[in-house]
């Protein structure tokens, strides 16, 4: 049972720490003529990373262009960055859960 939390976990992790590379290479093109907004579909991808394939970035729909063609939109990066640490933080928080459960089992039966 362990085994599959914590497999899970770290795939979860893995994906949130490939999204916040993302979500930084936004904010350092804020300022990059054509660059565009890159992210991850979070759930789909998740799902995917579940059975195995890797995360496949995308191009967000709906993102205002400047004239020089950057979309990259600051407030909603920060929000995204916000957004990914809790997530991480909450997954970590699990994964010292399930380690903390297993240590418990492991003295009781000592």
């Amino acid at each position: 049972m362990f085994d599959g939390i914590a497999g899970s976990l770290e795939k979860y992790m893995t994906l949130l720490g490939a999204r916040q590379k993302l979500v930084a290479s936004n904010i350092a093109n804020a300022d990059t003529p054509g660059y565009k907004t890159r992210d991850i579909d979070f759930q789909s991808e998740f799902q995917s990373l579940i059975q195995n394939d890797g995360p496949h970035v995308i191009e967000p729909d709906g993102l205002a262009a400047r004239n020089d063609g950057n979309n990259v939109n600051l407030d909603r990066e920060s929000r995204l960055l916000a957004e990914n640490a809790l997530r991480y933080n909450l997954a970590s928080t699990l994964a010292r859960a399930q380690i903390r459960l297993v240590r418990a089992a492991i003295q009781e039966k000592s």
